[in-house]
């Protein structure tokens, strides 16, 4: 039998990507005592893999396919293919950004002012690659945490260092000169996995459940009961993904002398709060709301 070889990320990202994936149709299981989880897909065999290596590992062919963010595929300078984005703004696969920091009082202005200057940062091939393109000569060193407190306590002159907020770098009084990129989890590919129709077919499939899974995260169903002579007042109130679907009620949907219509739609979880009362009071009954796993 065919396998597909699949990392998936360990740390931060390992329990956000193994409910992921099951809300896209795989159950993945995690023992502390293995780096290889069991999926129950004779076709995947998966790895746990540092984010960091990731792309790494997929390039040189060890695995066909992994999660990894933007920001270790930039630093490792692998060449893979991008399968697909994976984001989601209120999970762990939210956007981060890389930023060039400075302490707050620091003179620097832009990032020709770094000149033979020291910066401290997780990301040193792209750093030393970022300011070998502008031609400014500097001095890039490893750190392995707590980057803030190298810049705020005078140990390096700036820092490249990934945020969210800011909050943490305005809480250390830094200020950031720049932003580097954008960073995001992405799904990617060995270049030689790609080309076979096979792992190709499987990782595609792959990228499309899992897309359809993030798509659903905040979205819920709705479904209800609708007398006729109210059907176009309460479509009007319903903010819908698409159309939503209206189909008459069994026996020509005669209950009590009037014809009635079910409603389904997929709306944003956010917004049932606010509507089912409207519906209520419009003379929609049996409002049954429904959580989604897939939206493809």
């Amino acid at each position: 039998m065919k396998t597909l070889r699949l990392g998936i990320p360990k740390g931060s990202l390992q329990d956000a990507t193994v409910e992921l994936f099951r809300k896209a149709g795989w159950r993945i299981k995690v023992s502390d005592r293995s780096y290889f989880p069991t999926i129950d897909d004779e076709s995947i065999s998966c790895s746990l893999v540092r984010a960091q290596e990731m792309a790494r590992y997929v390039e040189d062919g060890t695995l066909d396919a992994g999660l990894t963010g933007k920001d270790w595929i930039l630093e490792s300078d692998a060449k893979v293919q991008t399968v697909c984005d994976l984001i989601y703004s209120k999970a762990s696969f939210r956007p981060t950004r890389w930023v060039l920091v400075v302490p707050e009082n620091s003179p620097v202005r832009d990032p020709e002012d770094l000149r033979g200057k020291r910066i401290a940062t997780e990301l040193t091939n792209y750093t030393r690659r970022y300011f070998a393109a502008l031609g400014v000569p500097v001095e890039v060193e490893f750190s392995w945490g707590a980057t803030e407190a190298k810049a705020a306590g005078g140990l390096v002159d700036a820092i490249v260092e990934v945020t969210e907020t800011g909050s943490t770098i305005r809480a250390n009084r830094l200020r950031i000169l720049t932003e580097l990129f954008e960073s995001n989890p992405q799904l990617v590919a060995n270049n030689d996995a790609w080309n076979d129709p096979w792992k190709r077919e499987k990782i595609e499939q792959i990228s499309l459940l899992l897309q359809g899974a993030l798509r659903a995260e905040d979205k819920v169903g709705i479904k209800m009961n609708v007398p006729k002579a109210k059907l176009e007042e309460i479509i009007d109130l319903l903010p819908s993904l698409t159309a939503p679907t209206v189909s008459p009620l069994y026996q020509k949907g005669q209950l009590g002398g009037l014809e009635w219509y079910a409603i389904e739609i997929v709306i944003s979880e956010a917004e049932v709060r606010e509507l089912i009362p409207r519906l209520i009071r419009h003379g929609a009954t049996g409002i049954i709301e429904f959580p989604l796993n897939k939206i493809v």
